[in-house]
């Protein structure tokens, strides 16, 4: 055991050592590259100059100029680049797999179609970021292909995501097999890879959207438009009080060269975080099959009248979803009732089953909920017989007499859906109607008609379809040397970091696989 742990610190020692060598050869490279672009923007100047100067010889008024000038702006500038590997998608999934490629000493550039990497990762778990669970295995993953997702989780587990991230300063805390960064805050998570992709040289081009991808017999031809801050554009619009705008960016038409391809751009979920579905049109540009994207982990919607008799609740409940009186799915949690319908954890673990039939428009879609999972019919019939025989009980209003049970907004919704007066006596009830209003207790149905959109869901199902994929290296079946990783794939999990350990694992797999094609290539 003393043995295991002085060789584990030797590894560590090694590697912090190889860590800072390689962060000096990333900042000498860096400075270099600075030098080189200054210059390159100092030719950018007087190339602008030498525009302006023909612009104002030919035009015969200030309006004129002006002209020129905003036709000129829409021209974006061309430049060409050559790597090895290029990720399209700096989500979870694309970073990871960019830092693995990059450990493996192959070049790689990242592109990210909005302003910041790991946005989305921010939204996680309320801004805490569950970024793995302890109780893995694939029954977590809803994309009817297990063995698939055993494949590639294996090659990654979850001691390897724990082990990685202590490596880049991640310590976590765990609750009840949900992990957490020890500093319980996603920007922990977010940040420290950001800071590992710039220890490791990665390229990342922001603002950057891919328009085409050519293959050829060699690799892959991406063509892309991205914008970079101009010089002095902060300073000028903080002296202005303004944020930055349009005119402040240079745009580029780049195409860019590489020998290995790897798709991370995730789905349709959260658009707002940049996930707005473009990845499905470039993995369609390369022959793959799309399975129709739906909401996942979504709330669910009833027109049924009692939802806004019950909005505002939180409580512990079942919720089974039936279809044609089968159960379908069910779980278990703090169901939230609103007055559009349904939320909570235990409702987005069973939400892709309903959104799925829902979105095929199969009739008769409901929800059974089961008020109080703690309580069988028969204990709670023994309850209430003890308590109603008591002068003091028996006075109640039953609103008032279950308000120990339950929250009187779902009492009051009951008695609405059993017509009773809402003021009624427990003494004045029957006992076929209160063994009515108990079983109604267990089994709360409402009609479901339908789903939150894509802004409200947090992962998405379906993606590119994993028959086109080889779960032991993420590489297409179709076009050699092209992977894929994360959210892209018709691959979803339920609530409790497993989307987050498959882009970990996807993209680990994805990455090291790209730079094992460049070397033996």
């Amino acid at each position: 055991m003393h043995r295991e742990e002085e060789k584990i610190k030797e590894e560590t020692v090694k590697y912090k050592e190889n860590r800072n060598n390689q962060t000096k050869k990333n900042q000498t490279q860096r400075k270099k590259k600075d030098v080189r672009t200054v210059n390159t923007r100092t030719e950018r100047v007087a190339t602008v100059r030498r525009k302006d100067s023909n612009i104002r010889q030919g035009a015969r008024s200030e309006k004129q100029v002006e002209d020129a000038w905003k036709l000129q702006m829409q021209q974006p500038q061309k430049v060409e680049k050559s790597v090895q590997c290029v990720v399209i998608g700096g989500g979870a999934a694309g970073m990871m797999a960019a830092i693995t490629a990059a450990k493996k000493g192959i070049r790689v550039i990242l592109i990210e179609h909005t302003g910041r990497l790991g946005s989305k990762i921010l939204q996680t778990g309320n801004g805490k970021c569950n970024f793995t669970n302890l109780n893995m295995n694939s029954s977590m993953y809803q994309n009817g292909n297990p063995a698939f997702v055993e494949n590639v989780l294996s090659q990654f587990t979850v001691d390897d995501t724990l082990a990685f991230f202590e490596t880049i300063g991640i310590y976590h805390k765990n609750k009840n097999g949900y992990i957490y960064p020890h500093s319980e805050t996603a920007a922990s998570i977010q940040e420290a890879l950001v800071d590992e992709v710039n220890v490791l040289g990665i390229e990342v081009l922001y603002q950057c959207n891919t328009q085409t991808i050519l293959q050829y017999e060699n690799g892959y031809q991406i063509h892309c438009i991205y914008k970079e801050e101009k010089l002095g554009a902060q300073q000028l619009a903080k002296k202005e009080k303004r944020k930055l705008n349009e005119a402040d960016y240079l745009q580029y038409a780049c195409v860019i060269t590489t020998d290995t391809l790897i798709l991370a751009t995730g789905s349709m979920a959260a658009p707002k975080s940049g996930s707005d579905g473009s990845g499905y049109v470039l993995a369609q540009q390369l022959k793959h099959t799309i399975r129709k994207p739906l909401p996942a982990l979504v709330q669910l919607v009833s027109d049924d009248i009692y939802c806004k008799t019950m909005a505002g609740v939180r409580s512990t409940g079942t919720v089974s979803i039936y279809e044609a009186q089968k159960c379908i799915a069910a779980d278990t949690g703090e169901i939230q009732y609103t007055d559009y319908g349904i939320s909570g954890i235990p409702v987005f673990q069973v939400s892709r089953y309903a959104v799925e039939r829902l979105a095929q428009q199969h009739e008769k879609m409901e929800a059974h909920i089961d008020m109080l999972p703690d309580f069988t019919y028969e204990q709670l019939v023994q309850s209430v017989d003890a308590r109603i025989i008591l002068p003091s009980e028996a006075e109640k209003t039953v609103e008032t007499f279950f308000s120990g049970l339950l929250n009187r907004k779902l009492v009051k919704a009951l008695l609405q859906k059993l017509q009773w007066q809402e003021m009624q006596q427990i003494k004045t009830c029957s006992r076929e109607d209160i063994l009515a209003l108990l079983k109604m207790m267990k089994d709360f149905r409402i009609a479901l008609t339908g789903y939150k959109d894509y802004a409200q869901a947090q992962v998405c199902q379906g993606g590119v379809v994993l028959e086109e994929i080889e779960a032991a290296t993420m590489e297409s079946k179709l076009n050699k040397h092209l992977y894929f990783a994360g959210e892209l794939t018709d691959v979803d999990g339920k609530c409790g970091g497993y989307n987050l350990q498959w882009a970990w694992s996807s993209g680990y797999v994805a990455g090291f696989h790209a730079s094992q094609a460049v070397k033996t290539s």
